[in-house]
């Protein structure tokens, strides 16, 4: 079992101190160096090192008085993380919905890291249902999550687009050409359906959810076993999710 003082030998310093600037600077706009310094007890070459540092990466700007407030990097920080803690917020009861609509799992996923992220669900009182786990992580270029990569932008799109495209079930797309075909599709018609991409006992349903400047940031999604799942449940699904899509993207001021 890890210690207090093994989680403290883990921690870098400077990185600490520079934190600790950043957070001054935040709570306190058109701060002075010297102020800074004393606020955290350190010397000020070392503070106006970290505050040139951070003024370089645009997380904070220094006025023609000398004195320091967050810079435009720092804004676009705070909006994310605005952003994905109302996404949460808003999107729980609204999956709820959905979920006791279908009487199927629904989930709410983002991209991390180069794949989906589930950052929450609901999941019915059935016995035989789809599982979903909160920080289980599934590929973008397979299955309904491919919603995610279709409304990116061309270059970024590329980038996270593996060379070589994993095959989980013989209906997995593992053709670029197609894929990028199946993209366009997507977008132009703003859902997702995958019939065992992923596992062939699986049918999958995902739509885009948009933040407040019209960027897609997640997509929420049902997902039910195949052997009964009917055409005319798609549909409805489909219906049901754009219509949930909507009430969370207004939630996000879209």
């Amino acid at each position: 079992m890890r210690t207090v003082e093994d989680n403290k030998k883990d921690i870098i310093q400077s990185v600490d101190v520079c934190i600790d600037v950043l957070l001054n600077v935040a709570k306190h706009p058109d701060i002075r160096l010297s102020e800074i310094a004393r606020d955290i007890n350190e010397t000020k070459p070392r503070i106006l090192r970290m505050l040139r540092t951070l003024e370089h990466r645009g997380l904070v700007r220094k006025s023609a008085k000398g004195t320091y407030r967050l810079g435009n990097t720092a804004i676009v920080l705070g909006t994310a993380a605005s952003t994905q803690v109302d996404l949460v917020r808003v999107a729980n009861p609204i999956l709820e919905e959905v979920g006791r609509k279908t009487n199927e799992t629904t989930q709410l996923r983002i991209i991390d890291n180069g794949e989906s992220l589930c950052i929450a669900k609901f999941e019915p009182m059935r016995d035989l249902r789809v599982q979903a786990t909160i920080g289980r992580r599934r590929p973008i270029s397979a299955g309904s999550y491919k919603v995610l990569l279709a409304f990116l932008k061309p270059q970024i799109r590329q980038q996270l687009i593996p060379e070589v495209l994993p095959r989980f079930t013989s209906r997995t797309i593992t053709d670029r050409t197609k894929l990028l075909a199946e993209l366009d599709n997507i977008r132009k018609n703003g859902v997702c359906v995958s019939y065992g991409e992923v596992s062939e006992q699986l049918v999958s349903v995902s739509v885009p959810v948009q933040a407040f400047d019209g960027s897609v940031i997640a997509a929420i999604n049902v997902a039910a076993p195949a052997f009964r799942t009917q055409p005319s449940d798609v549909r409805r699904y489909t219906a049901l999710l754009k219509d949930a899509a909507a009430k969370i993207s207004a939630g996000l001021g879209w």
